[in-house]
């Protein structure tokens, strides 16, 4: 698996994928920042007359749930929509699930007009996601994360997705085979939209590869760019600079000499 992930990091560097992006207000700019530096192309259509036709020529949707508006609600559902007609793959990070109840209405109907190829979100989330209660607070996780591993295959199986759980060890999952991932940085933590970057960074591998290799290899990016980034940065605001100078150096040969990832 650690081999495919690095090969889909040099694709998209070789090919650099348009990657249209429906996020919240608070990390716009870190996610198109994030991709430019991942290899890939960001565009933040957000209308809902645009949506439609412009996932349709994209290589890949990415929808976040973080600050959802009425406004993005449409236009991501005009996103699936387009993207259903256009093969894009999708990914969706259903940002506060299990501390919004709206938030997994809207999932649901975003399923329904198109399956996601992955679904990323904190342990929480994805505990939430499994019908496990008290697992968020806002949008961040709480607690621990016991049984993560079976609740993302599960669910994964059940809505045949991947499913990929952030947290101080990454789970991902296609309901038949189990990645753990053991990339990653404390620092990440501390500052906003690292969870959104990570979300991005899957969205825009998944556009070169399979899902489950997608969503390993940009959890796996992120972990190592945070572990770069804390080298060279050991304070919350030095360390998101450096975290976007980090991605920037990650590429396949990286991603094989740093990745920690096993199977379970």
């Amino acid at each position: 698996m650690l081999t495919a992930a690095a090969q889909a990091v040099a694709r998209i560097r070789e090919t650099h994928p348009l990657v249209h992006s429906i996020t919240n207000y608070v990390t716009v700019n870190d996610v198109a920042n994030i991709l430019l530096s991942y290899g890939a192309a960001p565009a933040m259509v957000e209308d809902d007359a645009e949506t439609f036709g412009f996932a349709q020529i994209s290589s890949a949707l990415y929808i976040n749930l973080g600050t959802l508006t009425k406004e993005q609600e449409l236009a991501a559902a005009q996103a699936v929509l387009g993207a259903r007609q256009g093969n894009t793959p999708i990914v969706i990070d259903p940002v506060a699930l299990g501390a919004i109840p709206r938030k997994a209405e809207v999932l649901r109907r975003l399923i329904e007009l198109g399956t996601p190829a992955v679904i990323k979100g904190n342990s929480g989330e994805i505990l939430a996601l499994a019908g496990v209660a008290g697992a968020v607070r806002g949008v961040d996780a709480v607690g621990d994360a016991e049984g993560l591993e079976d609740a993302a295959a599960n669910v994964a199986g059940q809505l045949g997705v991947v499913v990929a759980a952030t947290g101080p060890v990454d789970i991902v999952s296609d309901g038949t085979r189990t990645f753990r991932i053991h990339n990653g940085h404390e620092l990440l933590t501390r500052v906003t939209g690292a969870g959104c970057m990570v979300g991005a960074l899957v969205a825009a591998a998944s556009a070169v590869t399979d899902p489950l290799t997608a969503a390993v290899a940009g959890i796996v990016s992120m972990g190592v760019a945070g572990e770069l980034a804390a080298q060279a940065a050991q304070l919350p605001g030095s360390f998101r600079v450096a975290l976007i100078d980090a991605i920037y150096q990650v590429d396949a040969a990286l991603i094989a000499e740093r990745g920690r990832v096993d199977e379970l």
